[in-house]
């Protein structure tokens, strides 16, 4: 059976995954164009933010939809 502190650790790192998601997402449209934020002002290359984006995206996922499948233990 699965303590309650367990049980809110989940929880946050399901909170946590969600929001590596969103920001991953945010930054994959920032980087193929679709939100007009010009990243080259700020010193870096478009691949920059779409590496970052994607990563972000991916283990965000990976993260929510493990502890998601963890959670009624």
């Amino acid at each position: 059976m699965n303590s309650p502190s367990n049980r809110n650790k989940r929880l946050a790192f399901m909170i946590s995954g969600i929001t590596d998601v969103l920001i991953g997402a945010v930054l994959l449209l920032i980087g193929f164009g679709y939100l007009p934020v010009e990243v080259t002002e700020y010193g870096f290359e478009n691949w920059h933010v779409d590496l970052l984006g994607a990563v972000l995206f991916i283990l965000g996922i990976g993260t929510f939809a493990y502890n998601l499948s963890r959670l009624e233990e």
